[in-house]
């Protein structure tokens, strides 16, 4: 089984802008880039309402820095 949870994308988004990221840019629709100081800027591309799975959760912490106690 895996460390990570099913989530809403929006409440995925509130963790890293928690963590220490930023928006960086958002023009409409699902892309957002993040920026943070230690890490390369991330484009996130999900639409609030869309559900991440355990799979692509570790792929986004694989490159932001999140971790299972984070959600």
């Amino acid at each position: 089984m895996s460390r990570w949870p099913a989530v809403k994308a929006k409440t995925v988004l509130a963790v890293l802008l928690r963590i220490g990221w930023s928006i960086k840019r958002h023009k409409s629709g699902s892309h957002r880039v993040l920026s943070h100081p230690d890490w390369p800027d991330y484009i996130f591309a999900f639409h609030d309402n869309e559900e991440i799975g355990p799979r692509m959760l570790a792929r986004i912490a694989k490159h932001t820095g999140l971790k299972p106690e984070d959600l």
